[in-house]
């Protein structure tokens, strides 16, 4: 079983990929999530998570940053397993 912290707001929100009420965005679709999941989050938390930077700026080179040293890590290659999570939202972000 996974850790999560109980007092992530991720433990109240719904992860659902398919369906009416639905957070996230499948992994052929780009990964990540929805608008109304961003919005849903917010409100929860009081956060201000954004939608991805695919036009440049500093949001965008951080991530990009950072997803690379996770598939490092992890060693994914997504010339080989383009259908990953992290390759999708990638790809998304215009990495």
């Amino acid at each position: 079983m996974a850790y999560t912290q109980p007092s992530s707001p991720f433990t109240k929100l719904r992860k659902t990929t398919t369906g009416k009420g639905r957070h996230f965005l499948k992994a052929k679709e780009g990964a990540g999530m929805t608008a109304k999941g961003r919005a849903a989050y917010n409100k929860e938390t009081g956060g201000d998570l954004k939608a991805p930077q695919p036009g440049g700026g500093k949001r965008r080179t951080s991530y990009c940053a950072r997803s690379k040293g996770q598939m490092n890590m992890h060693n994914i290659d997504c010339s080989k397993t383009p259908e990953k999570r992290i390759c999708a939202a990638r790809r998304r972000w215009k990495c």
